[in-house]
């Protein structure tokens, strides 16, 4: 085995060594390796958007056979390995190859988690950093604190496991042609003034790809801010929604992205395309009435104090928007209120906060036309949920054994909204009980639409769960603004209706 290994390895030096020499490669040696510097491009008004994760390792479903094809129609694609080679051609194959390591190193860490969201996960890495520690905030598959493995660490209230790892094995990449395999190394650039279709598919001009902190790689978009915005309305709010709402929706999600840039600064890029982000795709046909809000707002983004807020959004707030700090294990933001979402006689009728059951089931009750948003599918909603559903929940996030029994679940404690903010799980386990807190009661059970619901017994297994809204009710609902904007609210009234005490400013984009 160690002499195959070292005979690949000779081979591809051999290879890169003949295509370095030879007169009709069409590459040559950069005089600059690539650099990826995360806050100058969002000086530039671009995002680093992780198009595709974890390529090369056991989770890539996007290479095929540990191929990526770059392919354009019409002029060359370029490529810039950060080891210093230049490559020139219409195709371009990367494959992956698992080369061994001379001197294994052994990986060892404190992980924290799994956090329902970013914002919880941030928020402890945070607490943790207060108290001396070096922390890192990951997503492996879930998002985790790392912190590194020392002797006599203290003992940590928080949920944690030992992370051990033998690194024998570096995943490479290297171009396929037709002289054979030449490895490349990270950040290796490739771009072409047409659009690029890899594996099949078109998504942009310009991408990386970057070597993850997981020994993996991730293929990274580089776009600008608005060409963003075109492959995330359409999957955010949809493209049929009133012009108003498309530009609320515009202003946020680039207010969003600018906010949360950091988000992957680990991994050497800015945002990702599932929920966990924004949810982003290449756009195939250009929304006219998308690109008049996207251009109707270019360049703008909410502020308070003169700083990009966390502009939070969701689908439908049932009527009842929500504070950050009971979504999430963080603190408040001042824009952020529980609002009742509707017709100011509302405010006569109901008085908050609401924190009791029968408050809430009065509000859950009432008139829903009062409301805005209330055409969304889930802004009033029945679920039955029975013992055995918890239970395969709780088994599946290692929250109890498969000898546990659920016996009876309770709302422990509520937000100003209404909100469940603690759910109590009862056991057979003597002494035991499960708490789930905040955004961990969506994450573990994930069959529930918001927090925003009360809890009714029908038997001694099976429980009926009333409640509204769908997502954490933070920030603009997109039900709700997509009314306004059919009542004839301008996007700055919606704005201001959401996001209290902030401002439209433009932001100024550094030239090239």
């Amino acid at each position: 085995m160690k002499l195959k290994f070292a005979f690949l390895n000779l081979f591809l030096g051999c290879i890169s060594l003949l295509l370095i020499n030879t007169k009709s490669s069409s590459y040559v040696m950069a005089e600059e390796l690539v650099k990826v510097e995360l806050n100058k491009e969002i000086k530039k008004g671009k995002f680093l958007i992780g198009l595709r994760q974890y390529l090369g390792g056991e989770k890539d479903s996007f290479s095929r056979k540990k191929n990526i094809s770059f392919i354009t129609d019409k002029g060359f694609l370029n490529l810039i390995s950060s080891n210093g080679i230049k490559y020139k051609s219409k195709h371009i194959n990367i494959t992956w190859v698992d080369i061994p390591i001379k001197n294994p190193k052994i990986i060892e860490r404190i992980v924290f988690g799994p956090f329902a969201s970013y914002e919880s996960a941030k928020k402890q890495a945070e607490n943790l950093k207060d108290k001396g520690f070096e922390t890192t905030v990951a997503y492996p598959e879930n998002w985790e604190v790392w912190i590194p493995f020392e002797e006599d660490l203290p003992e940590f209230e928080l949920k944690n496991k030992i992370f051990r790892k033998i690194n024998n094995i570096q995943i490479t990449p290297a171009i396929k042609s037709d002289y054979g395999l030449m490895k490349l190394e990270g950040p290796i650039h490739i771009y072409s003034e047409e659009e690029i279709k890899i594996n099949g598919v078109t998504f942009g001009k310009n991408f990386y790809l970057i070597k993850d902190s997981y020994g993996t790689w991730t293929l990274v978009q580089k776009i600008d801010f608005d060409d963003y915005l075109v492959g995330v309305l359409p999957y955010e709010i949809g493209p049929n929604s009133p012009l108003e709402a498309l530009k609320a929706q515009a202003v946020i999600a680039r207010t969003w992205g600018i906010f949360n840039s950091d988000r992957f600064k680990m991994d050497k890029y800015h945002l990702c395309i599932s929920t966990q982000c924004q949810v982003y795709k290449p756009s195939k046909i250009k929304n006219k009435k998308v690109q008049i809000a996207i251009e109707a707002t270019s360049n703008l983004i909410l502020m308070y104090k003169n700083q990009p807020i966390n502009a939070f959004y969701h689908g439908s707030n049932g009527g009842l928007s929500a504070t950050a700090g009971e979504s999430w294990q963080i603190q408040d933001y001042s824009y952020f209120n529980s609002i009742l979402d509707g017709s100011k006689s509302l405010n006569k009728i109901f008085k908050l906060p609401i924190t009791s059951r029968s408050d809430l089931n009065d509000l859950l009750n009432f008139d829903k036309e009062q409301f805005y948003g209330s055409d969304h599918s889930l802004f009033r909603w029945n679920k039955k949920i029975s013992s055995l559903e918890i239970k395969e929940k709780l088994i599946k996030n290692k929250l109890i054994n498969i000898n546990e029994n659920v016996l009876d679940i309770n709302s422990i404690e509520r937000g100003s909204s209404g909100r469940v903010t603690k759910m109590e799980i009862q056991t057979n386990k003597v002494n035991k009980s499960i708490v789930l807190v905040k955004d961990d009661i969506r994450r573990v059970l994930s069959f529930i639409p918001s927090n925003l619901f009360t809890i009714n017994k029908l038997s001694d297994d099976l429980w009926l769960l009333r409640g509204g809204g769908f997502g954490h009710g933070v920030g603009l609902s997109q039900s709700g603004a997509i009314e306004m904007a059919k009542l004839g609210f301008s996007y700055e009234q919606i704005l201001n209706h959401y996001y209290r005490g902030t401002k439209l400013k433009k932001i100024e984009i550094l030239s090239q």
